[in-house]
């Protein structure tokens, strides 16, 4: 009988695809999967080790799986991703029921990783970050009409406040040819909605062909038929060239949403973070955004508590903030993530005053949502349908202006025909629910 491998993959959808790619290569191997690691014989914890909230929820997942272990219900514990490159010696050494910990150059001979901690041996496994592979087969872990096309990995921005560099490695872009076979393929699988990412998709290129082709990778993503949207997620304000924006308002397929995280408005506070610009010069870029791409969904994030922040920079970014009105934001507290230039400055900003910053620049944010929302009472969206709500007796999906897990929803009824899960339907909304939106479905 097949060994069942289960996998829990956490943190972003970067590490989603790296976990996809592994599951493929078990596959082929023989071995059987099953969709809840505490029903396998192993369970992989594909970890992340970006921020503290991220490694406490990956510790979290092992220890609920050394409970299992104890009670022989599962056999082994492989630990895998950002917080096993990154933490390899304390993992096993604080963590002493993990089987093995290996980092992402691994993730190629995953299948050989089980076969040793199978035969009873305690696994650990580092190659050259490089090793990990950009493209392969995939089991896909999103619903069939979806999926992330990871175009990029590793990053040479370095952030001060920022792991990704230490853990992932320099910024490798895969080639055109490679990213376009794989759309295909997606696309023969049936997937409608396509999410480009990389920790910088609009660096894609550089490194390999001497400048920013991300432009010219869309224009030939949308030529693949069965594709009806295609979603931009983890830009770079640095890198948002007009060629960009313009094949962003010239291709139908582009769904007009641009995930931007600016981090910050304030000019002192963003070299701090070895990032560019300031308040001026990203309000002169955002404001050409929406120009040129009349109906944009902006959706940003910000650190806030970041090393020397002063009230006066926080106030200089919650103003910005009124002042732009993103329809989407996220908002971070600082993490003091060891490692990072950041981790060393003075003037560490108190916890419980960088929860105040956070909590203080979401209400702006929801007040903002809100109007907006409400000025989308009568009209239709098109609307993507992700499934029934058994509780609210209704359909729900998401519109252009919604990427999975961090927008809100669309929750609709229908007097007609039952919509199907994937399909496309028009959505006449009809109220507000906090940042979601309710509607009925046309025809």
């Amino acid at each position: 009988m097949a060994y069942r491998i289960g996998l829990v993959s956490l943190g972003c959808e970067k590490n989603r695809v790296d976990a996809e790619m592994m599951l493929a290569k078990l596959q082929q191997r023989g071995y059987q999967l099953v969709e809840d690691a505490a029903m396998g014989d192993v369970a992989i914890v594909n970890t992340c080790g970006f921020i503290d909230a991220a490694k406490q929820e990956s510790i979290e997942e092992i220890l609920e799986l050394a409970k299992l272990k104890e009670e022989g219900r599962i056999q082994a514990i492989v630990v895998t991703g950002c917080m096993a490159e990154r933490y390899r010696e304390e993992i096993l050494k604080e963590l002493p029921e993990v089987d093995a910990v290996v980092g992402i150059g691994a993730n190629n001979d995953i299948a050989g990783v089980i076969e040793q901690v199978l035969a009873g041996k305690q696994v650990q496994s580092f190659p050259e970050k490089e090793n990990m592979p950009l493209s392969g087969d995939r089991v896909q872990t999103t619903p069939s009409y979806f999926s992330y096309l990871k175009i990029a990995d590793g990053c040479d921005n370095r952030c001060t406040y920022c792991a990704i560099p230490m853990i992932r490695g320099r910024f490798r872009s895969r080639s055109m040819e490679d990213i376009l076979e794989e759309a295909n393929t997606l696309a023969q699988r049936g997937v409608k909605e396509l999410m480009v990412i990389a920790q910088d998709t609009t660096r894609y290129g550089e490194d390999r062909y001497g400048k920013l082709m991300l432009p010219e990778l869309l224009t030939q993503l949308c030529k693949i038929d069965s594709i009806r949207w295609i979603r931009l997620l983890y830009c770079y304000p640095d890198r948002l060239t007009e060629e960009l924006m313009d094949v962003i308002a010239r291709e139908e397929k582009i769904v007009k949403y641009l995930d931007l995280p600016l981090q910050h408005c304030n000019g002192r506070v963003l070299k701090a973070m070895n990032r560019h610009g300031n308040r001026e010069e990203l309000t002169r870029l955002l404001k050409k955004v929406r120009e040129k791409i009349p109906d944009i969904t902006l959706r940003t994030t910000f650190i806030v508590g970041f090393p020397g922040e002063t009230q006066e920079e926080f106030e200089d970014l919650a103003e910005f903030v009124k002042e732009i009105e993103f329809d989407r934001m996220g908002c971070f507290t600082y993490s003091q993530e060891e490692g990072t230039p950041a981790a060393r400055m003075k003037d560490q900003v108190e916890e419980e005053e960088k929860v105040r910053r956070q909590e203080l620049l979401m209400e702006a944010q929801m007040r903002i949502m809100e109007r907006k929302n409400q000025a989308l009472i009568g009209k239709t969206l098109t609307v993507l349908c992700e499934g029934f709500d058994r509780y609210a007796e209704c359909w729900f999906g998401r519109s252009e202006a919604d990427a999975p897990e961090v927008d809100g929803k669309v929750f609709f009824t229908h007097q007609g025909k039952k919509p199907m899960l994937g399909q496309f339907v028009p959505v006449t909304i009809t109220d507000t629910m906090d940042c979601d939106l309710i509607g009925e479905m046309d025809g």
